[in-house]
């Protein structure tokens, strides 16, 4: 039985802002889902003062005998403190944060609108066979500190005096571990880590009816508020995807070791990008990394859970979010409303590699509760037959427009302006002049 070592995480734009007027609302399009992107991983992070739940989702896909993981955590975590979630949380908590499209549709302007305000423990089967494994790890200095069989899944807790015969026992006993790991297991050991090793009981998941992986958690105190992700990185074929979700009491959550950025947000994009916004999304998030060079992480998402405009789907109930490990959901306190769930979700992606990203991600909670969503925007034009002089202005500024959200477009997805204006319909020669305008601005469109 082969089993592959993995961690918990296998993770100056031009934007042409909408105008005030449209503030954040609109009518709700589509989503850009974690769905659109390969060996994409989801972590949550409930995080209040010092206690941490840590819910890991994984994309792995293939026969669940060859799937282990393999995870670095601070203290010791007894039966109680791990625990198997429902993917359906993770679904929920994607959706209702994903970056969304937003539709408009522009008034009669010869007759504006007014503003309005706006599970029980288990144990490891025995025997000789397993006295000896003990045996082996203790005379290679690991020491297996607890079992226990949690849902489908079978969970070892090792601490180690060193690398070299921690990788050696994790070699020995099926787990197939690339080089470079030793390194990167004496760097957690230093930091007086354990490890969290857990891999398939098919017994168990054949009980239980699953024919996926659930996400697993644990609980833990610990002062240190970071995501291990080196040591998933060490066999990775290439650059990764990992979706974080923090949610905290205050504010928004940003890394301290690297910087964390806002994605694009409120610009006008053309209407095609209606059918196409799953390829809109991937190619502007792949441009953006390129522009900050795949070091940073970038802001999908940042709002209270009491509610959100537009929703993608909707707020997560406090139960939901009790079973992420959010305890103070539901108390009153001086950033609720009434009736609020007193929980800050912070969305963050990132696109990485061992050459970009070296160390682990540290994280801090902010007071900064600004609301913030990845939000694209239709603006339709309108269409109706006014002649007064609004009216005539507006088509006049209609082709500027059409040019702007063309440019827009290009400089977010780097996809080439002439063929975006072709599927606009609009002629690549013209640059946004208008049969209104004075006859010399047709000639030169540099």
């Amino acid at each position: 039985m082969r089993r592959f070592l993995t961690a918990a995480l296998t993770a100056a734009v031009l934007v042409v802002a909408a105008r005030t007027a449209l503030g954040f609302c609109g009518f709700y399009v589509a989503k850009a889902d974690t769905r659109l992107f390969n060996q994409a991983s989801q972590v949550v992070l409930a995080r209040d003062g010092e206690r941490t739940v840590l819910t890991m989702a994984n994309d792995f896909k293939g026969d669940p005998k060859e799937f282990a993981i393999v995870i670095p955590v601070p203290t010791f975590l007894q039966r109680e403190q791990i625990h198997v979630a429902e993917k359906a949380l993770l679904d929920h908590l994607d959706a209702y944060s994903a970056p969304r499209l937003v539709e408009y549709f522009d008034e009669d302007p010869c007759r504006p609108a007014y503003p309005m305000a706006m599970a029980a423990p288990g144990g490891v089967a025995g025997g000789a066979l397993e006295s000896r494994r003990e045996d082996r790890a203790k005379s290679l200095g690991v020491k297996i500190e607890a079992k226990y069989t949690v849902g489908e899944y079978d969970i070892l807790i090792l601490s180690a005096k060193e690398s070299q015969g921690l990788e050696t026992w994790l070699i020995e006993s099926g787990y197939r571990i690339p080089p470079g790991a030793s390194r990167v297991l004496g760097g957690y050991l230093k930091q007086g880590m354990r490890f969290f090793v857990a891999k398939v009981n098919l017994e168990q998941q054949s009980k239980l009816g699953f024919t996926y992986l659930r996400p697993i958690q644990v609980a833990y105190e610990s002062p240190k508020f970071m995501l291990p992700i080196r040591l998933g990185m060490v066999n990775a074929a290439g650059p990764q995807e990992l979706f974080i979700y923090a949610l905290t009491r205050k504010g928004r959550v940003e890394t301290t070791n690297y910087r964390t950025v806002r994605l694009p947000s409120d610009a006008e994009v053309p209407l095609f990008v209606k059918d196409d916004f799953g390829p809109f999304y991937k190619a502007m998030f792949g441009q953006q990394v390129k522009k900050q060079e795949m070091r940073t992480l970038f802001l999908e998402y940042a709002w209270d859970m009491a509610w959100c405009d537009p929703c993608a789907a909707d707020p997560l109930s406090a139960d939901e979010l009790r079973q992420l490990g959010v305890l103070w959901s539901g108390k009153t306190d001086s950033y609720s409303y009434p009736g609020a769930q007193t929980a800050f979700l912070t969305r963050l992606h990132l696109r990485y590699d061992a050459a970009h990203f070296p160390e682990d991600l540290v994280f801090q909670e902010t007071a900064d509760r600004e609301n913030f969503q990845g939000r694209f925007i239709l603006r339709h034009p309108w269409t109706g037959g006014g002649t007064c002089e609004a009216a005539r202005r507006y088509r006049r500024e209609l082709p500027k427009r059409y040019e702007t959200q063309a440019e827009t477009l290009a400089s977010l997805t780097g996809w080439d302006a002439n063929k975006i204006r072709k599927r606009m319909n609009l002629a690549a020669s013209t640059k946004g002049a208008s049969k209104d305008d004075p006859w010399w601005k047709q000639i030169w469109t540099d």
